[in-house]
């Protein structure tokens, strides 16, 4: 392998690892401000022992999604330097505001409503963890606004005397339809993700029939959640898909396997292809269907990739266009697949749950844990498809991914980096995950332990002795 195919090993490695976490963070810190907005709302304590309870497990995933994300940062000046310098004025000024305005929120408000416990009023401290999930929301927004400029490039002009790209207008970047669709797909699939980690978990304890009053309403809430967030998901990726065909027509041909052209095209259930990818060998296909979920008609054009490599080679010059077609292939089948059993799992839990039920047979808890693994594995397969699908360009018609890695950089030293990024994350997973489960087998809390102790009355001073000193003062 050379130094393009090794960069883009390390950044689809460390860039699918950081996005294990990203989704988790997102969709709980809005089940967690649920769960303590419905304590203060009810007074109920079994609330408070779930919020309490899932708040630490959502501490441990938002820890490690910093100390993996930070990495990121790194990657654009070490192995592709000269995609930073051509676009740099355009891709950093989203990640600026990410971490500046963005990031700032989200640790700000999550300290407080850490060490805000018993010392701030009920509903502030609520408010903190709303503001969080809200940062999270700012994160992701303008990340995938400098991800969705890479995909379709607006608001910008290349500067001839530089040879870099300048940034003319800040909001198109802001605006840009590929991000208008990318980023409701990413929240809601983020909900889903939230949503079956807690029900996973719960699922465990119910099986036990452990602190039954706290786990079957978290699975309820979990549930409902991913349900609602399924059906956005599927809205959401058809928007995405039309978007997409319009926009990367290659991508969308890739995804489908389709080699020529077709009006009306047919949706490929299952496709055989050549080793190299560049022909059909065998396959099964639903007549029209494809062109209903790429043009919004029955009727509609889709462009095959013969075609669309034709079209490029006139356009761009000659070259090869086409991205790896097995894995845009595969990796769209797998997350939509995702997509419908979430959909699937969260209706067929909440018809078990209703009316007070709890299911008696262990294979339905079961599933419920194993169910837990299905987001992770789709959000995975949606970016692996969305950035694979995209080459040869790092920025789509603007800039190709060979000339965008840092030409001092030897392949040893990147392979090295490789090796080296892969065992430290993999040590990583394996304290994240031993954590995780250390802490979700714990079990929530007893109502002993989160009700604060009354007053003794001895000594007006009892209450600030007992707080630390950065809130006596």
């Amino acid at each position: 392998m050379d130094s393009v195919d090794i960069a883009r090993w390390q950044f689809g490695i460390t860039t699918v690892y950081h996005f294990l976490f990203v989704p988790l963070t997102i969709g709980l810190s809005a089940l967690v401000a649920g769960l303590e907005t419905a304590w203060l709302r009810t007074g109920r304590t079994r609330y408070l022992r779930a919020t309490k309870f899932w708040g630490k497990l959502f501490l441990i995933n938002f820890a490690m999604g910093i100390v993996t994300g930070i990495v990121q940062e790194f990657q654009f000046g070490m192995n592709w330097s000269d995609y930073s310098r051509f676009v740099g004025d355009i891709f950093g000024a989203p990640l600026a505001i990410e971490g500046l305005l963005a990031f700032f929120v989200e640790s700000t408000f999550l300290g407080l409503w850490i060490f805000g416990w018993d010392r701030l009023d009920r509903r502030l401290h609520n408010a903190c963890i709303w503001l969080v999930h809200i940062g999270t929301l700012l994160s992701a927004y303008f990340i995938l606004a400098a991800n969705s400029w890479m995909q379709h490039p607006v608001g910008y002009r290349i500067d001839h005397a530089t040879g870099r790209a300048r940034l003319t207008d800040f909001w198109a970047v802001l605006t840009n339809p590929t991000q208008l669709v990318s980023f409701p797909h990413t929240i809601t699939a983020a909900f889903v993700t939230g949503g079956l980690f807690m029900a996973g978990v719960s699922a465990w304890h119910l099986a036990r029939r452990k602190n039954i009053e706290v786990f079957r309403p978290s699975l309820k809430v979990a549930l409902a959640v991913t349900a609602v967030a399924s059906i956005g998901v599927a809205i959401t990726g058809d928007l995405q898909g039309k978007v997409m065909t319009e926009q990367q027509p290659m991508k969308m041909a890739a995804a489908e396997a389709l080699y020529q052209t077709e009006r009306p095209a047919s949706f490929s259930v299952l496709t055989i292809g050549t080793p190299d990818g560049h022909r059909e060998v065998f396959g099964i296909k639903v007549p029209r269907v494809l062109s209903f979920l790429a043009t919004g008609s029955f009727d509609g054009e889709v462009k095959g990739i013969d075609d669309v490599q034709a079209a490029e080679e006139a356009r761009f010059g000659p070259g090869n266009y086409r991205p790896a077609v097995p894995v845009a292939y595969w990796n769209f089948r797998v997350m939509a697949g995702v997509g419908i059993l979430t959909a699937l799992v969260s209706l067929a839990g909440l018809w078990l749950l209703r009316r007070g039920r709890l299911p008696s047979n262990r294979w339905v808890y079961r599933a419920g844990v194993l169910s837990l693994t299905l987001p992770f594995i789709g959000n995975s397969a949606g970016w692996i498809f969305t950035e694979t699908g995209r080459q040869p360009w790092s920025v789509f018609g603007v800039l190709k991914t060979s000339a965008s890695v840092s030409p001092g950089v030897s392949p040893t030293s990147m392979l090295i980096s490789v090796v080296s990024l892969t065992a430290l994350y993999g040590v990583l997973l394996v304290i994240e995950v031993g954590l995780m489960l250390k802490y979700a087998k714990a079990g929530p809390p007893t109502e002993d332990e989160v009700l604060p102790p009354p007053p003794s009355g001895d000594d007006p001073d009892d209450a600030d002795a007992e707080r630390s000193l950065a809130f006596a003062y």
